[in-house]
């Protein structure tokens, strides 16, 4: 399934429909999935929720307006913000400075939002996938306040855990669930409002275990296909983990489920895995899990 081409008509359709009032559901409408299901497409693509990347790139559009000289009420009208107070709100938080302030001559700090590198290619995925069918199974941890994004630091990430009480949220776990064998899950469950909460957790068989503060997910059976990142150094190259996660998440989408033998299970769930093999800065590697389903592909038949 060419999940590129429907990504990139969604950047067209936002880019085009950029000054209406469109919401996750127009925008997944558009290229026929629901919006559950096209919102973890798009995430796991570009780490940033659909809603995210609308309203930064009104926030950029909004600059524009503001150098013609429109009022700032104006311009909150023009790119979709219901009052010039949240507009002034959401101009101050990701320019870090007032509108009133702005002027054509102000230095803003522009950031790509979507990343401008590639996902890993598909042949360089290929050596580094297996198939494998798990059965149903329980997640219990901690979940984020809602998040919009998944920044390039771990500090911006570790923001989202501010609701989480326990300072060590993973030991905690470890210490309170005894699970039989060492390893993380990680997923994104994305939400009505166009965010989204990241829930790590251990690996269960049922949610028994989980405290009120804990959130159980439970991870119908699927056939997956499963991911191992390229074992990076963090030692010599601070932070290649974390964007080797990312590319290969983009890669997976963008490369190689395109032109695949097999299509993505919108009605499962993907997640990551973490082991001790992530928690060396030498050839630290993951997991990433996506659920699958083979394709049935016509033979060519000479005449």
């Amino acid at each position: 399934m060419n999940y590129r081409k429907d990504l990139e008509e969604t950047i067209k359709y936002i880019e085009n429909n950029i000054s209406d009032s469109i919401g996750l559901e127009n925008i997944a409408q558009n290229v026929a999935y629901s919006p559950f299901h096209f919102s973890r497409i798009f995430f796991n693509a570009y780490q940033i929720t659909i809603m995210e990347y609308v309203r930064r790139r009104r926030l950029e559009l909004a600059i524009s307006g503001l150098n013609r000289g429109m009022k700032i009420i104006d311009v909150a009208m023009e790119y979709g913000f219901s009052t010039a107070s949240g507009f002034s709100k959401a101009f101050r938080k990701y320019y870090g400075i007032s509108p009133t302030n702005y002027t054509s001559t102000t230095l803003i700090k522009q950031r790509a939002i979507l990343e401008q590198a590639t996902g890993i290619p598909k042949d360089v995925l290929e050596e580094n996938v297996r198939f494998e069918t798990k059965d149903s199974f329980t997640v219990i941890g901690f979940s984020t306040q809602p998040i919009s994004h998944i920044g390039s630091s771990t500090s911006e990430f570790a923001a989202g855990w501010e609701s989480v009480e326990h300072e060590k949220p993973e030991s905690y776990l470890y210490n309170k669930l005894n699970p039989t064998a060492h390893g993380e899950v990680g997923i994104f469950l994305p939400d009505e409002n166009g965010l989204g909460r990241y829930i790590l957790g251990l690996p269960m068989n049922n949610c028994s275990f989980a405290e009120a503060d804990m959130k159980c997910v439970r991870v119908p059976q699927a056939t997956y296909a499963v991911f191992t990142t390229i074992a990076v150094d963090e030692e010599v190259n601070p932070g290649t983990f974390s964007e080797t996660i990312r590319k290969t998440w983009r890669g997976i989408f963008e490369n190689w489920l395109q032109d695949s033998d097999y299509t993505y299970d919108s009605t499962k769930l993907d997640f990551e895995y973490y082991d001790e093999r992530c928690h060396s800065d030498l050839d630290a590697v993951m997991e990433i899990w996506i659920p699958v389903i083979k394709t049935a592909r016509l033979e060519q038949h000479s005449i």
